[in-house]
């Protein structure tokens, strides 16, 4: 074959693009020194055509069909091809619904295995398999071309030398988890100018990058970042796909996020985070994609192979929606879970990202007779050498039969612990008679987690999170203002278990806000020290607020994004906060390894590992526990009661912790003094009453104000 450019060839007629057989892997777009590798999985495809662009997406160049088919593998080798090649694929079948089906080779279609999009999508009729308005719905035919209005797929050459990058590999227990959107984050952020604000470039900047050491997170959880499309009515009504929660791709990055190249700008911002000791962990979508129901566009999986890629009720014409989206990707096939490996691995391998939070995680363990803890993606995950260090959060639930399934996911999997919030929630907002739970939530939810050999780290804990209230706005709305997402207030959680302090909303009495600071105070407080793995909201430390809005996923603007300016950044919150994760990352009795139950004591002084007690302190009863009037309780960790070894092999002792919570409405003066010998003098070291205390040593008698916390370190013995 003669040796000319796309570009010569397309000049002279086409004629001399030629597709030779090629290899049936990998998967994707694979480019070498003598041209491009196609290769594109369809079980009941007739037909395969690479349909190849011209620079700017926007003149289809030629349309070549894939000459080689293995184990349902099409494949095709295009010479002399190269990086930057925009592509797309139109796969003929059949067009039957009932059976599945819903090919039109008239829809240009995404590859799956993209590593980058060029251009937008413009929702149009085009986009449809079927015509829109057709009395017979989705069971009509569209002959009208869609490629002017799709994103193109592109050819990437994945070579990179990332030098001395390396993982940070915190341990599950020690990490304190930042979750934040890459754009919320950036965008008012101080010290960013222009087009770098909102920007993978951004997250990495030197400014951010000092505020998350400073506080002292060990993660960044990033909320999606595959390339995704705003929804038409979202568009229509004048607002965005804001959080990304609608995939189009398992491999490209949004663009919205880039300046220019996102691949290489992501990976600048993954090496300046680990170069500042800080993971990155990725909110991933597997569970659903952008087409939506069977009224939805045929954009890539659909048209490619519908009957394969999604979950199908009995008829076969529409989908299981186990999601809430409209449709449900049937990882259960073993192309499909093929996909969402290969795209794991590709994030963590090429892009070096150090762990994923996957949403609506149980839809990953469906299969045939519903979830299944022992499902072959968990499996096939758990076993994967290119994977097995990376860190795995569940959402535990989805909205299909038997869908919440929080603890039953398998070890070395951490989950969102929506028990934890909601009980922390209830209790600080004035709820009685929750003490047994509290108190089981603090040490990590051994009930939840532990019947399988589980570890405290399994619980993720969160008191906020992107879904909902804002910390700040949990302690000033009694309800939910979603106004601004043109649906009513109809949409978000109504159960928020929030409190207002009396006045719905920002004011200027003092006293109300400072009640308010101090709730908040509170709720950090018992994140921080507890038990498990704990999650911070981007913005809670700051006091940053949605004017009530708990569901911003539509938002991209100033109700979504953080405000860091400094009138309205509560920068003494900050600073608590900051002194809050300090003590937890120098306190090993705040991140044990194994569930406390008063099984092992002291080596000093034979008091066990945990210890209740009243406001008399007293050993707590079990009249004390069930008393719907106590709001009182005390929790006492000795530091040198733990098996536990540290990086070193050294026995993982420290200090001894007594923790003090008054949920009630009178100060308690409690009587340190009565405490069990533990060598030393109590010390002060928190107190949630003021925004400002001074550390202090106390003898006999400390007094916890009213709606607070205290937390008091003694000094473990030494050679005892």
């Amino acid at each position: 074959m003669e040796s000319v450019s796309l570009g010569q060839a397309a000049s002279r007629g086409l004629s001399l693009i030629k597709l030779l057989p090629g290899k049936p892997a990998p998967f994707g777009s694979t480019p070498d020194a003598a041209g491009v590798n196609f290769a594109l999985f369809s079980a009941h495809a007739t037909k395969i055509e690479l349909c190849l662009f011209n620079e700017t997406g926007e003149r289809e160049l030629a349309r070549l069909e894939l000459p080689g088919r293995t184990n349902d593998v099409w494949h095709g080798y295009l010479p002399n091809a190269e990086a930057g090649q925009l592509y797309g694929y139109r796969v003929h079948g059949p067009y039957e619904p009932y059976n599945g089906h819903r090919f039109n080779p008239h829809k240009l279609l995404i590859d799956p295995y993209a590593r980058q999009l060029h251009g937008e999508l413009v929702w149009c009729d085009e986009l449809y398999g079927f015509e829109l308005g057709h009395a017979d719905a989705d069971l009509s035919f569209d002959t009208r071309d869609s490629a002017p209005f799709v994103p193109k797929s592109m050819v990437v050459d994945n070579s990179f030398v990332w030098r001395n990058d390396r993982h940070p590999r915190t341990p599950m227990v020690d990490s304190v988890i930042y979750e934040a959107h890459v754009k919320g984050l950036t965008r008012y952020f101080p010290g960013l100018i222009g087009k770098r604000r909102g920007t993978y470039s951004a997250l990495a900047s030197a400014s951010v990058l000092r505020h998350l050491t400073d506080l002292g997170v060990t993660a960044v959880e990033l909320l999606p970042v595959h390339a995704f499309v705003d929804e038409s009515f979202t568009i229509d009504n004048g607002l965005s796909n804001y959080w990304g929660y609608n995939t189009l791709g398992f491999f490209a990055l949004a663009n919205r996020y880039a300046m220019a190249d996102p691949i290489l700008e992501f990976r600048a911002m993954i090496r300046g985070l680990h170069r500042a000791g800080i993971e990155v962990i990725l909110d991933v979508v597997y569970n659903h994609t952008a087409e939506g129901s069977e009224l939805g566009p045929t954009l890539s999986f659909r048209g490619i192979d519908n009957a394969s890629y999604y979950r199908l009720n009995d008829n076969k014409r529409f989908y299981l929606n186990d999601t809430g989206t409209g449709n449900t990707v049937n990882v259960a096939h073993p192309r499909v879970m093929q996909l969402v490996m290969d795209s794991l691995r590709y994030w963590s391998s090429e892009l070096h990202v150090d762990g994923f939070r996957f949403d609506l995680a149980t839809v990953l363990g469906r299969e045939l007779h519903g979830f299944d803890r022992g499902c072959g993606f968990f499996d096939a995950l758990g076993q994967d050498p290119e994977l097995r260090e990376t860190k795995l959060i569940a959402e535990p639930w989805d909205i299909g039969m038997g869908g919440y399934q929080l603890g039953q996911f398998p070890r070395g999997w951490s989950e969102w612990n929506d028990r934890y919030r909601d009980t922390m929630r209830r209790i600080w907002g004035g709820e009685k008679g929750l003490l047994p739970e509290f108190a089981n939530n603090l040490l990590g939810s051994s009930d939840v987690f532990e019947w399988s050999q589980r570890s405290p780290a399994s619980s993720l804990n969160f008191i906020t999170s992107h879904d909902g209230f804002t910390l700040k706005d949990l302690v000033s709305y009694a309800h939910k203002h979603n106004q601004a997402n043109n649906e009513d207030n109809r949409d978000g959680h109504s159960a928020n278990y929030s409190s207002n302090s009396g006045y719905e909303g920002e004011t200027k009495d003092p006293h109300i806000n400072a009640n308010r600071a101090r709730k908040q105070r509170n709720l950090l407080t018992c994140l921080i020290i507890s038990q498990g793995v704990p999650m911070i909201l981007g913005g809670d430390e700051i006091g940053n607020s949605q004017q009530g809005n708990n569901n911003a996923y539509c938002q991209d603007n100033a109700i979504g994004w953080i405000d860091w300016r400094a009138r309205r950044a509560d920068r003494k919150l900050q600073q608590f906060l900051k002194q809050l994760i300090a003590i937890r990352h120098s306190q090993p009795v705040l991140r044990r390894p194994h569930f406390l139950h008063a099984t092992n004591t002291s080596k000093s002084t034979g008091v066990a590992d945990v210890c209740w007690f009243n406001s008399q302190a007293q050993v707590m009863t079990d009249d004390d526990w069930h008393n719907q009037e106590s709001q009182f309780l005390g929790l006492l960790l000795p530091g040198d009661a733990s098996d536990a070894k540290n990086a070193m092999g050294e026995t993982d002792d420290g200090d001894a912790l007594l923790i003090l919570f008054n949920l009630g409405h009178e100060a308690v003066d409690f009587r340190v003094q009565d405490m069990p010998n533990l060598g030393a003098r109590w010390e002060l070291i928190l107190n949630t009453f003021a925004e400002a205390f001074t550390p202090a040593t106390i003898a006999h008698e400390v007094v916890v104000q009213a709606d607070s916390v205290v937390i008091l370190r003694c000094y473990t013995p030494v050679n005892s």
